[in-house]
């Protein structure tokens, strides 16, 4: 599948702001299940952009605005060809022991109904049975609440409240396979949807487990499914705030204000071949 995505986030700040400082995590690598045919990374302001890698892998670009602004656009651009790997993450480099990712966080720490979820999973099966097993428990007993939560939300908030957002359904699993034993770790990234809807109100996000025999494998709970080629991967990392698409701060300016737009959409071969002749 060939997936196009054009992501734009737009800050304004009640009067300009002296200094921005943005970490972008928002471009993805080729793996064997997805190949990253074009990206590109724009912003409306003088800024500079610092590529670099951090401890997980991830792609990062640092931005700093060059002078003092109101406003601040980020759009990204891009095309990612994908396949199906049945949710196995193969490609990737992998800088960390797969035991860093039971380090639990403030986002992710379990409480006793947390505890007691993932005692009930049991120990019977092999690891990747109890883990579709887990995804099948959050999927069944968390709603999915568009604005239900906010960044800062917990997984024992979000399931002590049953329900949430991707990003809950993702923390919470983690929370329970570490309490598990199983190594996990947060996804976020982007979702083709198979209804035919293209805008989208935010990016998508699932969890990856450590799997014998096999490595990192994703589990997406909010959907209940592994992810498939409808799905592109942008950056890993403890929980939601470690793998935040853009995180940042500025000096001056006041109160700030977001605006999200998020199209996802598959190329169809004619655009495809279009494009390649410059037409598109």
């Amino acid at each position: 599948m060939r997936i196009r995505i054009d992501h734009e986030t737009r800050y304004s700040y009640d009067r300009a702001a002296r200094f921005i400082v943005q970490v972008l995590r928002l471009t993805p690598r080729s793996t064997e299940g997805q190949q990253v045919r074009d990206w590109r990374i724009e912003t409306d302001i003088d800024a500079r952009l610092r590529r670099s890698e951090d401890a997980f892998g991830n792609i990062v670009h640092t931005l700093y605005t060059e002078r003092p602004t109101d406003a601040l656009m980020v759009r990204v651009t891009g095309e990612v060809a994908t396949i199906d790997t049945g949710g196995v993450l193969r490609g990737s480099p992998e800088r960390l022991s797969p035991l860093v990712f039971l380090r639990d966080t403030p986002l992710t720490a379990a409480d006793a109904a947390l505890r007691a979820l993932a005692d009930e999973i049991g120990p019977g099966g092999d690891t990747l049975t109890r883990l579709h097993r887990l995804m099948e428990a959050i999927n069944t007993q968390v709603a999915f609440m568009v604005g239900s939560t906010t960044a800062d939300h917990t997984a024992a908030d979000a399931y002590a409240q049953r329900q949430g957002v991707c990003q809950d359904h993702a923390q919470i699993f983690i929370s329970a396979a570490r309490r598990m034993g199983i190594p996990a770790r947060y996804i976020s990234g982007h979702l083709h949807r198979s209804d035919g809807i293209e805008d989208q109100e935010a990016a998508h996000a699932w969890a990856e487990a450590w799997v014998p025999d096999l490595g990192w494998v994703g589990f997406d709970a909010a959907n209940g499914i592994s992810p498939t080629e409808h799905y592109v991967r942008v950056a890993c990392g403890l929980d939601a705030l470690g793998a935040s698409p853009i995180r940042g701060t500025s000096y001056g300016g006041g109160g700030e204000t977001m605006a999200v737009a998020l199209r996802v959409r598959q190329m169809q071969q004619t655009q495809q071949q279009q494009q390649s002749q410059g037409i598109y």
